[in-house]
């Protein structure tokens, strides 16, 4: 992995302005517009930041209590990570689960993210999830929304509780949920609309957003958010309060080196273009407490061979990673256990890449045409029309297509068999029990490389399970500003779980829909 790629005068530059607005947003709850100051352009009961998961749940459950909704977004369309990600969610307790007579409960669901989390999590929140799950569930298909009734045992959990979309994707929560507000008169969405700072009265209160309408997002600023000056000012006032469902960072260069050095420009992200830090340093000059802002998780199922999310994520999580193995192109020799949580597994691809000189060892997914079944079809139907997975007849085409030593490979793939037919894993402790009799022996074979990208930031707001912003200097929320979703911390620890972020985007947006102005 590459330690620098950008000028140290320009990262230096950009530090320095940063760290004058982190210095304010630490030391200052008065750095907002004082209302007194302010002609408001427009009156709502709440203002929503944010398009995503949290942001829409939030609208829905408001406008369902006759609330005057103003939702901001500053790309030009809605849904930011949550329209491009897996569409799989966590769901303990779902119907398909308990139909299937598996044995879940609230103390698993936390035991599992707190051994991801690296025990950082915040477990009441992870409590009031696991609580909320099925109302979850509920809202997403009241708007329509489909799943499918095929459960995702996920990388990490100890028994299969996920859903997943018909379509796979998080598009098919996202379009219903718009699709939902768009005939609703208490809503109001404005696209292409940035969120700069808050408007406070004089006890401290969130009374109001600032934003610009008309902003262009520029993706060639090193700091879109410190350096963009685009758009039209506006003031809009939030009379019950206003809802941070902003995401997190992955793409803001500045912000995410300034927390780890090692992640330079060059690393590719599988977040939106405009997944920045702005929001959150803004709630950070109102004196909103930050915590875990340095953890960042990286997502173990890319493909060096796509840009961003790309469509190979899903067939190496849930077909090859679940149901088939990952090798060394070096040695065709697997290195971890597939099932591991997201941080493990990233740890090994990375130390597995760095082996070569220019860091181009990708580790090579391989599953069979019975994990392909196992799935949502467009798990591989997509990555193969995008070329990123190849398909197979022999395990032998496979290994000369990726260079692979084949003896050796070979050989690795009859000894992961005959762990799956044993139901135990000697060498790296994978759950092969819990896999339905599915190895790698049934023709075609299909397969990947891999290359983790940053996919969530682990720190953000801290809230309670009100889902109210924590003040730094009270310990107590913030009047008027509450937060949901990636922009918060504390929920995943220092790495999430996969399939929890939609629950917890979903959770605490209604919550915060819910309870603004109750």
């Amino acid at each position: 992995m590459q330690m620098q790629d950008v000028s140290r005068r320009s990262f230096l530059k950009i530090s320095a302005v940063g760290a004058g607005a982190l210095a304010l947003g630490s030391s200052s709850a008065c750095a907002a517009q004082n209302a007194k100051d302010v002609k408001f352009d427009e009156e709502y009961d709440i203002v929503i930041i944010g398009t995503g998961f949290a942001g829409l749940a939030a609208a829905i459950k408001a406008s369902g209590r006759g609330k005057k909704v103003l939702v901001l977004e500053k790309m030009g369309r809605a849904g930011g990570n949550s329209v491009i990600n897996g569409g799989n969610m966590a769901a303990p307790m779902n119907k398909f689960q308990v139909a299937q007579g598996i044995k879940d409960s609230k103390e698993l669901f936390i035991a599992d993210a707190v051994k991801d989390g690296l025990g950082l999590n915040h477990t009441d929140l992870l409590g009031v999830m696991f609580d909320r799950s099925n109302d979850a569930v509920d809202l997403l298909t009241s708007c329509g929304a489909e799943f499918s009734d095929k459960l995702i045992f996920e990388s990490g959990h100890s028994v299969a509780r996920s859903l997943q979309s018909t379509n796979g994707s998080g598009s098919g929560y996202i379009q219903p949920m718009m699709g939902k507000l768009q005939n609703d008169p208490n809503v109001t969405i404005k696209t292409r609309t940035k969120f700069d700072d808050f408007i406070v009265d004089d006890s401290g209160r969130v009374v109001g957003v600032e934003a610009r309408e008309e902003y262009k997002f520029d993706p060639k600023l090193f700091s879109d958010d410190l350096e963009n000056k685009s758009g039209e000012k506006k003031s809009y006032k939030a009379k019950d309060g206003v809802l941070l469902a902003s995401g997190g960072y992955g793409r803001d260069l500045w912000y995410r080196q300034i927390q780890d050095p090692r992640v330079v420009p060059s690393i590719d992200s599988t977040n939106h273009p405009g997944s920045s830090a702005g929001a959150m340093l803004a709630a950070n000059r109102i004196g909103a407490f930050t915590l875990l802002t340095s953890w960042i998780q990286f997502l173990p199922y890319c493909s060096p061979d796509e840009k961003g999310f790309g469509a190979a994520v899903n067939f190496t999580n849930h077909c090859c990673n679940t149901y088939g193995l990952t090798v060394d192109p070096k040695t065709g020799k697997r290195f971890m256990d597939e099932h591991a949580g997201r941080k493990i597994k990233a740890d090994a691809c990375f130390k597995v890449i760095a082996e070569s000189e220019k860091n181009d060892n990708y580790p090579v997914n391989v599953c069979d045409s019975q994990a392909v079944a196992a799935r949502n079809p467009v798990y591989t139907s997509r990555p193969l029309e995008a070329g990123v997975v190849k398909k197979f007849d022999t395990l032998e085409e496979l290994a000369k297509a990726y260079n692979l030593p084949l003896e050796p490979f070979l050989k690795t793939v009859a000894d992961y068999n005959s762990y799956v037919k044993a139901g135990k894993d000697p060498e790296f402790g994978k759950v092969v029990d819990k896999l339905d009799g599915i190895d790698v022996s049934k023709p075609p074979f299909y397969a990947s490389r891999t290359m983790p990208k940053v996919h969530h930031t682990m720190g953000g707001l801290e809230i309670n399970t009100k889902a109210q912003v924590i003040s730094s200097l009270t310990h107590e929320p913030i009047p008027g500003l509450w937060a949901a979703g990636e922009v918060t911390g504390g929920v995943h620890g220092a790495s999430r779980l996969g399939t929890y972020a939609i629950l917890d985007c979903m959770v605490f947006g209604m919550i915060a829909g819910e309870t603004i102005g109750a």
